[in-house]
Formats: C-alpha cells, structure tokens, sequence
C-alpha cells in the first residue's frame, strides 16, 4: 500500500512548525489514505516514536526506495522491512502496530 510511502516522506517535507502526528497525516491523505486512518496511523506513531526515531525511519524508506522505477510507491510489506532492518527495534513494532491498528494492513 503506498499510503504510508508519504507518512514518511512527506512528514520530512512538510513545515516543520506542525506537530509530527499532522505531517504524517496530512502526508497520507495526499497519497489517497482516508483522513480517519490518516490521523490514526500519525497519532499513533507520533506517541510510541520519539522526532529522532521518526525522522530516522523517514531517512530509511527514502532511502530504500532510491534509484526505483517507482520511487514514490512503498508498500506496507516494504515499511516493515524497512522498519525491521533499523537497529531499533522500537520503530518497527510502532509502525507494526499502527499498520495493523488504524487498518492500514492489506
């Protein structure tokens, strides 16, 4: 699902003056996810992650997706790589569980 590409793509890109769990949001709305998952999967990411652990799993999908065809697409399968890769595995059950919980998961 490329929903959650821009949750983390996005949330790097957008103002910094708005709280983490809005950038996120306001990120996968643009990618077509629904404004009530939208919010949910920031929210929740927002309180389980610290700034430094979201903008290190920002920094990772982008990077994983670099030099692809379709470099704007990162599925769900492809952020829980992405996030279980990272050494830290904290990121990985927030965006586990965010997936799961706001019915991200395909």
């Amino acid at each position: 699902m490329k929903a959650l590409t821009t949750m983390l793509l996005g949330a790097l890109a957008l103002t910094a003056c708005a709280a983490p769990a809005t950038r996120i949001s306001t990120g996968l709305q643009r990618y077509g996810l629904d404004a009530e998952r939208s919010d949910c999967v920031g929210t929740r990411l927002q309180s389980d992650l610290s700034l430094g652990q979201l903008q290190k799993l920002g920094r990772a999908a982008a990077a994983y997706r670099k030099g692809d065809t379709t470099p704007g697409v990162l599925t769900v399968s492809d952020l829980l790589r992405v996030a279980g890769e990272l050494k830290d595995p904290a990121i990985a059950l927030a965006v586990g569980k965010a997936a799961s919980g706001c019915g991200v998961l395909p």
